[in-house]
């Protein structure tokens, strides 16, 4: 059997390198295929050192563009990989442009394709990644569900019940492992002049936020007023795109502190070690829940909302007033919440499914 690995963005990496890791370990065969989506392999290159993972294979370098032409790119050059190297299973991870366009490239040669985190929904259509991780449900052989919760969206649209398996999801198992890793390596903290627990971090990078000059204002300025009420450093590692939209729009940040991306490790230490977390990031809520630290999230809706059930995390949307209202709020309240995402060995149960085709 050889797997085919498909990612295209840091996430992904993240996510996928507990299933790499059970992969090595029971000497399967496999290969890595990077897409580029976000960035190159190049300036990703930290990250498969970091988490000591084999480098990928094949290189498509693709870039930003359309969504269309970005999903085309991906699609032709994932194909071409997939006729030469005809892999038996593709394993995709989340919901980007890549994840889609490799399960249809896939699906289309007749290869299996397996969906790590399938079944999540925020049943926002104006979200291309809830386009992109519904079609990929839809055509996927294995669907990997990191929550019961998630499962039962599936079986109520229809998807048969022998395709599903709830493993928990693999952001656990990559939390576990690489939380000691982070303590040790490096001081992101001392770098940054930051205290722990005496500071917010802020994570800020979705289309639906950043690309709209209303809603970017609405939440700087709900986080410098958060800033200004509770006289605390907020730091906010920038995406590229959003610093690109920040400096269109004549956006000032403030009372916040930009600094450069940070890499897994040194993130890991800044998010951990923070009193309260902002975020637009589906993963970032899944971490601070993972991590209990208190999450607010920067958006109207989310597909994680196992994160809320569980009081780890609140929706503030763009509203200054509520951004305000929710950070109150959490810093309230007691930082006792249960862990929803599984054990930390979701990797294993993946690898063991389509290899074994069974869980013990």
């Amino acid at each position: 059997m050889t797997i085919a690995i498909i990612v295209g963005t840091r996430p992904e990496i993240i996510k996928m390198a507990p299933v790499i890791r059970q992969l090595e370990e029971r000497k399967t065969d496999f290969f890595i295929l990077h897409t580029g989506q976000h960035y190159s392999y190049g300036l990703d290159r930290v990250f498969f050192e970091q988490l000591k993972l084999p480098r990928a294979k094949y290189n498509l370098e693709v870039g930003s563009d359309s969504h269309a032409k970005q999903t085309a790119k991906i699609l032709t050059g994932v194909e071409k990989v997939l006729l030469e190297d005809n892999p038996d299973i593709v394993l995709v991870e989340g919901d980007t442009n890549s994840v889609l366009a490799a399960a249809l490239a896939a699906v289309k040669l007749h290869i299996k394709v397996g969906h790590i985190e399938a079944g999540l929904r925020s049943y926002d259509i104006n979200m291309p990644e809830e386009i992109n991780r519904r079609l990929t449900d839809h055509c996927s052989d294995y669907l990997f569900a990191p929550t019961e919760k998630a499962k039962a969206i599936l079986r109520g649209e229809g998807i048969a019940e022998e395709k599903i398996t709830v493993t928990g999801n693999t952001i656990v198992d990559a939390v576990y492992q690489n939380i000691k890793l982070a303590k040790k390596q490096g001081n992101a903290l001392g770098a940054l002049h930051l205290t722990p627990k005496e500071y917010f971090l802020v994570t800020l990078h979705r289309q639906e936020n950043v690309d709209n000059r209303a809603r970017f204002t609405s939440i700087m300025e709900g986080l410098n007023t958060v800033a200004a009420n509770f006289n605390l450093p907020i730091v906010y590692p920038i995406h590229p795109r959003s610093r690109k939209m920040m400096s269109e729009f004549d956006l000032t940040p403030g009372k916040i502190t930009l600094v450069d991306p940070l890499d897994f490790l040194g993130f890991l230490q800044v998010e951990s070690n923070a009193s309260l977390i902002f975020t637009d990031s589906g993963g970032v809520q899944e971490e601070a829940c993972i991590l209990n630290v208190p999450c607010v999230t920067l958006r109207d809706n989310t597909e994680r909302p196992e994160t809320i059930d569980v009081g780890a995390n609140i929706l503030a949307g763009a509203s200054p007033d509520k951004i305000l209202r929710c950070a109150d709020f959490m810093l309230g309240r007691k930082n006792s919440w249960q862990n929803p995402f599984g054990d930390g060995k979701a990797g294993g149960k993946i690898v063991k499914i389509i290899t074994e085709g069974k869980i013990e």
